[in-house]
């Protein structure tokens, strides 16, 4: 949904433990390019946030449900996805595929629709990852990027994009200026629709 003034809005979720880590790296710079469309950006640090894993009660799936029945952070976070037009998720590769805190913010996208009626319709999304490995297959990256692709097929909703890339140390990725390119560009991709 836009907002009054017809302006785009993207939530970026960051999974990485480090705020300045590669992925992190990446969604910044996907951010750039849909700021430079005017698009206005929220990141959210998953990290800082109390975030339960999802108990499999089903409770977010009864016909008279008011939503998750876990009380913590990502009950501030349910109304943000509905609102943004787009979403960014960023996560490194730990042990051959996302984070956990990419993979347990992905687990209680599952009570999304108690608050909102096809609050995945018309969702437009990029990934961003990165990896210690050189190869995306032996790292586990195409894992993670699978899972993505299963997920927002099954939701409907459309990947505009992914940007991967390997690097180790902290802030290492930005050398690959293919990539620093590539995902800004698909950071303007991602709001001109």
């Amino acid at each position: 949904m836009e907002d009054k003034a017809g302006t785009k809005q993207v939530l970026v979720i960051l999974g990485s433990p480090r705020r300045m880590g590669n992925s992190s790296t990446l969604a910044d710079r996907i951010s750039r390019g849909a700021k430079s469309t005017s698009a206005e950006v929220e990141t959210l640090f998953l990290q800082d946030l109390e975030i339960s894993p999802c108990r499999g009660c089903d409770t977010c799936q009864k016909h008279d449900s008011k939503g998750c029945a876990i009380e913590d952070d990502m009950q501030e976070i349910y109304p943000k996805l509905i609102k943004a037009d787009a979403w960014v998720i960023a996560s490194p590769v730990y042990w051959f595929t996302m984070s956990a805190q990419t993979k347990i913010f992905m687990d209680r996208c599952y009570a999304l629709p108690a608050y909102a009626k096809n609050p995945f319709a018309g969702k437009r999304i990029a990934i961003a990852m990165s990896y210690g490995d050189v190869d995306p297959v032996r790292s586990g990256c195409v894992n993670a990027l699978r899972t993505f692709q299963d997920a927002f097929s099954y939701t409907r909703s459309k990947i505009v994009g992914m940007v991967y890339g390997s690097a180790l140390k902290a802030g290492e990725i930005e050398n690959n200026e293919t990539l620093m390119w590539e995902a800004e560009e698909l950071g303007k991709r991602l709001v001109s629709h």
